[in-house]
Parts: structure tokens; C-alpha cells; sequence
């Protein structure tokens, strides 16, 4: 499923409103039923009266979420069941519904951008090579439409390889892959310089998000790790921290772990070990969660701008290569009629 950003808005309003309704406290319920009458939600009003019919059935929310088949994504349902077990599911859904929102605006951000790029970038591959370009327009001048052949097929081999790997890329990135699957899409990803550092800040502001949810909530620390690495999104994460059990069993505190797994920045892991020692946990994870969360924000629009940019450029470079080489061509070949 392709996601829009009028999409993510729609779901960050959603979320605000029942996270502003349960944080004045409205009834899981009546929240549902009250954010179901606002037309800026969409097409989830249809969902929310399967999910009071499932809560009316005594189902919990996070079993509610899991019987709506494709409703939402893991990271979403995984969150939310931090939050209703840590009983701050208010600031499950706004912890949500501001990643949403950020996501909606970095979406649109990059689609303003790349407007320009990608209408060049067509307008260049319909034209060149001159040769055939010409070749139809002069079949369908003459009605020689057979001259015309060699032009299409060309195209539509360009175009649909072009359009196969995207709609390819869309589908390799949906969240609902299994283990293997995500991933070796995250290390491809990982490959990429400047998206692989925005994409792991933003998996440390999930990661700190989800502990601050549940440690705050009373849920002990272990298993806050175990709950929150899940809601994070990152399967090198989940890989990385599954060798932390044994190490725990045997005296070692997560800020010990934490320090010892490459995967967490010196920041981070120095900023943990303090808010362990000092007590104040939850409130540093709150700043980690908002720091990360900004800076891979940051970030993925640097890499954005420099993608644009440099897609840009090479058109503009091929076009000139192009049109060069094709006088170049003409001139030779007229030079040689003399």
C-alpha cells in the first residue's frame, strides 16, 4: 500500500485527538466515538466502529488493533500496546501522532522538491536520443507510421523498467515484511550515507519514546528493553539486543549493555547511563526521544535536498552531452557530404 501524506495527516489527527481526549479524561470509548465524527480523519471512520465492537467485547485495545487485518502498521500497534500496559496510552498517541505529522511535512517536502527533477527527468528520456525522437515525428508528419515502431518500443522498455524498480523499492520498504526480509532492506539502506544516519536517529527516537512510555508506566526496565526494541522498527536493533538476556541474567544492567553495543551513539549511550544512575530515566529518554527524533528529521531533508540536487544535475549534464554529441554528429556527417 503507497501512503500519501494526506494519509499521515489524516492519522496524526486521529492520534492527536484521542491522545488529547484520554489525556483529559474521555473514555477510550467515547473518545473512538467522538473522533469518528470528524471529517478530517477520512477513510478511518470506517475503522473505529469495528474497534468499539471489539473493545465492547471485552477485548483489550492491542487485541482490538490486531483483529483489523492491515489497519496499522507494527510500529504503531507496537507502540500503542506499550501504551496500554504502561497505562499512558494518551502519550502513546501523541508520541505518535507528532511522528506522524513530522512525517506528513518531510513527505510533502521531498514531493515539492522533486517535482521539477522528476518532470525534467521525463521530458528527458521522451526526447533523447534525438534520433528516434525524430525518426517519429517525421513518421507521424509522413504517415509512415512504421517509423515510428522503434521510438515506442525503446520508451516503453525505459519506462517500465524505471517504474518496475520504484513500485519494486515501495514494496521492498513496507513494514510488514518478515525479519530477514526488513532486514536486508535496512542494510541496503544502510549503504546510503547520509539516509542511513537520519533513518537511525529516528529508530533511537522510537526506542527512547517506547522506554520512557514504559519505564514511566511502572514496567520494569528488562522487559521495557524487550517491548520498546520491537515498537523501534529496526530489525539490526532487535538482532543486536538479542544476545542481551543471558548478560542480564548474570548481573549486567542494560546501561552496561548499552555501552557495549556498537549500535547506540556515544550520546546515547552516555546520556542512558547517567539517567540510570541518577534516577531520572524517564525524563532522559524523553530528551533523547525528542533530540533524535529532530535531528533524523534534519537530516533525512539534507539527504533529500542533496538527492534532488543531484538528480537534477546529472539531467542537466546528459542533456548537454546529448545535444552536443547529436550536432556533433550532424556536422561530421555534413562536412563528409562535401
Amino acid at each position: 500500500m503507497i501512503i500519501t501524506p494526506g494519509q499521515l495527516s489524516r492519522r496524526a489527527e486521529f492520534y492527536h485527538q484521542l491522545g488529547s481526549m484520554i489525556a483529559s479524561g474521555v473514555p477510550l470509548i467515547q473518545a473512538l466515538q467522538m473522533a469518528g465524527k470528524n471529517p478530517a480523519v477520512g477513510s478511518l471512520r470506517k475503522i473505529i466502529p469495528v474497534l468499539i465492537g471489539h473493545l465492547q467485547d471485552g477485548l483489550t485495545f492491542s487485541d482490538s488493533m490486531v483483529r483489523i487485518h492491515g489497519w496499522l502498521p507494527e510500529f504503531d500497534v507496537a507502540l500503542l500496546s506499550v501504551g496500554e500496559q504502561s497505562g499512558r496510552l494518551d502519550n502513546s498517541f501523541k508520541l505518535l501522532a507528532g511522528y506522524y505529522s513530522t512525517r506528513a511535512a518531510i513527505i510533502r517536502d521531498t514531493i515539492a522538491g522533486l517535482i521539477v527533477t522528476i518532470a525534467t527527468l521525463h521530458v528527458f528520456l521522451l526526447v533523447f536520443p534525438l534520433n528516434l525522437w525524430i525518426s517519429f515525428a517525421l513518421g507521424i508528419y509522413h504517415h509512415q507510421y512504421a517509423e515510428c515502431i522503434p521510438f515506442i518500443i525503446e520508451k516503453a522498455v525505459v519506462f517500465g523498467a524505471i517504474y518496475g524498480i520504484v513500485l519494486f523499492l515501495i514494496f521492498a520498504c513496507q513494514g510488514n515484511r518478515g525479519g530477514k526480509w526488513r532486514f536486508t532492506v535496512e542494510s541496503l539502506l544502510g549503504l546510503v550515507p547520509i539516509l542511513r544516519v537520519a533513518r537511525k536517529y529516528l529508530v533511537l527516537s522510537r526506542l527512547a519514546g517506547a522506554l520512557e512510555a514504559l519505564i514511566s508506566g511502572g514496567v520494569s526496565v528488562v522487559k521495557s528493553w524487550e517491548m520498546a526494541a520491537a515498537a523501534a522498527g529496526s530489525q539490526r536493533l532487535i538482532n543486536g539486543l538479542s544476545i542481551w538476556p543471558p548478560e542480564l541474567k548474570h548481573g549486567a544492567t542494560p546501561a552496561d549493555l548499552v555501552n557495549r553495543t556498537r549500535y547506540f551513539p556515544e550520546l546515547f549511550a552516555n546520556l542512558y547511563t547517567t539517567g540510570e544512575q541518577t534516577g531520572k530515566l524517564d525524563e532522559t529518554l524523553a530528551r533523547l526521544q525528542v533530540f533524535y527524533q529532530e535531528e533524523g528529521f534534519r537530516t533525512l531533508r539534507v539527504f533529500t535536498r542533496i538527492m534532488n540536487g543531484t538528480i537534477y544535475g546529472l539531467v542537466v549534464l546528459l542533456v548537454a552531452y546529448n545535444v552536443i554529441k547529436f550536432w556533433l554528429g550532424y556536422f561530421n556527417a555534413a562536412m563528409n557530404g562535401f
